[in-house]
């Protein structure tokens, strides 16, 4: 039986500790180090090619998300599976779309770890329910109309719906029906949170 080789990046010695008896523990895994920075992953990523890289999105030294680039410059064939304590969707994309096959959860169970370890090693990519639900909210999100846009963009100065609408040139009823689509494709409560949280997606500037 072929085994699927892997290193292990954390910067906690009991998750590293905790991961390592899991990889042992399972026939289908065997561990060939474990690293505590962005600089000892990569170094054993060239040194000992792993087939799996098993790493926090928040490594002390170079930032994530260029440490995966790092890994699939160096060994294309690896597969580099993060594993974190943030569930946020920004976290999620930005490391999906820089070549993650997975992010998972420190939190989740173990069994759900190992599953996603191996769906991973099976050739597909892989993302646990809740934050597959919270990237495509995001998705959603960024999917405004254009008139949402300029809604939004008004909303983001903290303009009243009367004030939106002379400067939009609708009716207040409209700018509800907006401001209401907005907040919904947003996935927020507020005003004041759909402006934050579309300043953090790039959807509109914040002076």
């Amino acid at each position: 039986m072929n085994t699927a080789s892997v290193v292990i990046a954390d910067i906690h010695p009991l998750i590293r500790a905790g991961m390592a008896a899991l990889i042992e523990a399972d026939d289908g895994f065997t561990l060939l180090g474990q690293a505590s920075d962005s600089a000892q992953t990569l170094e054993l990523c060239r040194r000992l090619r792993p087939d799996l890289v098993l790493m926090d999105l928040n490594l002390p030294g170079c930032d994530g998300i260029e440490a995966i680039n790092r890994i699939r410059a160096q060994q294309p064939s690896a597969k580099v599976v993060i594993l974190s304590g943030h569930d946020g969707e920004d976290e999620v994309d930005r490391s999906m779309r820089a070549g993650a096959d997975a992010y998972m959860l420190k939190s989740a169970p173990l069994d759900t770890l190992m599953a996603g370890l191996h769906t991973v090693m099976s050739g597909k990519k892989y993302m646990m329910p809740e934050l597959a639900v919270k990237l495509a909210t995001r998705i959603q999100g960024n999917q405004l109309t254009p008139r949402e846009r300029d809604i939004l963009g008004h909303l983001a100065t903290g303009m009243s719906n009367k004030v939106i609408a002379r400067a939009a040139g609708i009716g207040v009823g409209t700018v509800k029906f907006h401001v209401k689509s907005i907040m919904s494709k947003l996935n927020v409560c507020t005003r004041t949170e759909a402006a934050m949280v579309a300043a953090r997606r790039g959807l509109v500037q914040m002076a």
